[in-house]
């Protein structure tokens, strides 16, 4: 009797797992609702909703990769939609000096202090030095994720790209709430993604900048839409 028991314990783990990860995966919002999360995605990522038809994260490494990149980009496209909007909101009120006054698909026309390609390669040496260590510490983590120059500060192992200890001035990640500020970022840089891909839309077929596509839709709401522009028709 004891012996059966005891074969049947693991048996009866293994059901209660199985239903608690079913329980899990109902509560779980998803992408397409109805439909089956693929395998290697088990919601622990943030923002993981099982968006992968092509199936390109089963690799676990790419898979790291690939959400460190929408992160990445994420926050430039919310730094570059705030980039768009701050001007144009200053440019219509009259504000902001001569930056303001030209527009964001035509900012590299603007005489800045120093020349555009000086400005283009020191960028892209920035660029690759922060990079070309992020990608080291995700190989290798923990290789690479010490301030090179302010030795003291240093990021959590296994929190690549996420702020604690080199640069958290407000304090986030000292509090219970980091999840869910995570997941607040990351809900905010794929709507930022999306609005800059419609910024590049109103400009390739009207010319304008957003606020003033806004302001015509305003003005006259029955006539100016989408569906009144040729070439959003085509």
């Amino acid at each position: 009797m004891l012996a059966q028991k005891s074969a049947m314990r693991p048996a009866v783990a293994s059901r209660a797992r199985s239903v608690s990860v079913k329980a899990a995966s109902a509560n779980r919002p998803s992408w397409f609702p109805g439909s089956k999360f693929p395998d290697h995605l088990d919601g622990t990522l943030v923002g993981d909703h099982g968006f992968d038809p092509l199936g390109l994260g089963k690799d676990p490494a790419k898979l790291k990769w690939y959400q460190q990149a929408e992160l990445q980009n994420g926050r430039w496209a919310m730094m570059g939609a705030a980039g768009i909007l701050v001007p144009d909101l200053f440019h219509s009120v009259g504000l902001g000096g001569p930056a303001a006054q030209v527009p964001w698909f035509e900012a590299g026309k603007y005489e800045y202090f120093a020349p555009p390609s000086a400005l283009f390669a020191s960028m892209m040496f920035l660029f690759a030095f922060v990079e070309f260590r992020r990608l080291q510490d995700i190989r290798k983590p923990g290789s690479v994720n010490q301030d090179p120059i302010f030795t003291n500060n240093k990021l959590p192992d296994g929190e690549v790209g996420y702020p604690g200890g080199i640069f958290d001035p407000l304090g986030y990640s000292k509090g219970g709430s980091l999840q869910t500020l995570k997941l607040k970022e990351v809900k905010n840089a794929r709507l930022a993604m999306l609005g800059f891909a419609g910024f590049v839309a109103q400009w390739f077929t009207t010319g304008k900048t957003p606020l003033q596509n806004l302001a015509d839709h305003l003005a006259d709401p029955w006539s100016t839409t989408v569906l009144s522009n040729d070439l959003a028709r085509l």
